[in-house]
């Protein structure tokens, strides 16, 4: 039987497949990180290690802006892990992709141009799932830490939501920095961008020069997002999440720079 509507036939097919190549493209590049221990292993199990020390063992019985430390902390490391998860998910995977000419490849196929980047952003959300839950599990069964189940839902949203400015962050360093050179720079940023953001400790422990210096970093706002979350009731919720959501789009701004140079350079 004919459809009355041919072109609308096409566009539902063409739309399944589209969605069918991005759904594998995240698939396989999943199964490729989860089998990469150096990637997987790491970014799952330093930040649960980082709370395990800092959180369960040392500052198990303290409170920090009205939450247990346990709890801020779990919050705060979540942060953490996820920030890594992105960062090197996108600034050292697409460096590298570039150097071995694998995005090239990718971009000659017939498949849909954002594929490659689907397939990666589906995989960093999918790792901070998981980071987040490894820390609540933490959390709950060592740290007496008690969300309601709208609070636990609510966090893993919220992690998963913040983790896009930093793999657009991530994705403007892959494309501008040298693949053996992009982890190196990657943590240069990651690590102290996480301390002075307030991510390793409350920012009431830093000088009044570096407490106004946070309170411009994006991850500052990621980490005071999620423990409003958790219950620190610190407010000003549309102000953390127009500083994330602009900075996201200076970053992508950035990677759409560093594309443009890469294609200038193939196809002059």
């Amino acid at each position: 039987m004919t459809s009355t509507f041919p072109l609308a036939e096409t566009f539902r097919m063409s739309t399944r497949r589209r969605f069918s190549i991005y759904w594998k493209e995240i698939k396989y590049e999943f199964l490729k990180r989860l089998r990469m221990p150096v990637y997987s292993l790491s970014l799952v199990l330093f930040p649960t290690m980082f709370y395990t020390l800092f959180g369960l063992l040392m500052n198990r019985t303290g409170s920090i802006h009205q939450l247990s430390a346990a709890t801020y902390l779990m919050a705060t490391m979540a942060c953490y892990g996820v920030m890594g998860v992105g960062l090197f998910g996108f600034g050292v995977g697409v460096a590298v992709e570039r150097g071995q000419g694998w995005l090239e490849v990718k971009r000659a196929s017939p498949m849909p141009a954002a594929a490659p980047f689907v397939g990666r952003l589906g995989t960093c959300l999918l790792f901070s799932i998981v980071v987040a839950i490894s820390l609540l599990i933490a959390g709950t069964a060592f740290g007496g830490v008690r969300m309601t189940v709208s609070q636990v839902l609510l966090f893993l949203a919220a992690l998963v939501a913040g983790s896009i400015p930093f793999c657009a962050l991530g994705l403007a360093i892959g494309y501008f920095a040298r693949p053996n050179s992009a982890s190196a720079i990657v943590n240069l940023i990651y690590l102290p961008l996480s301390f002075f953001s307030g991510l390793w400790m409350p920012i009431e422990a830093f000088p009044p020069a570096l407490q106004k210096i946070a309170h411009m970093l994006p991850p500052y706002h990621f980490g005071q997002l999620v423990l409003n979350v958790a219950g620190a009731h610190n407010g000003a919720v549309g102000v953390h999440l127009e500083v994330l959501t602009g900075f996201a789009l200076i970053c992508l701004g950035l990677a759409r720079l560093g594309f443009q140079r890469d294609e200038g350079k193939l196809y002059g």
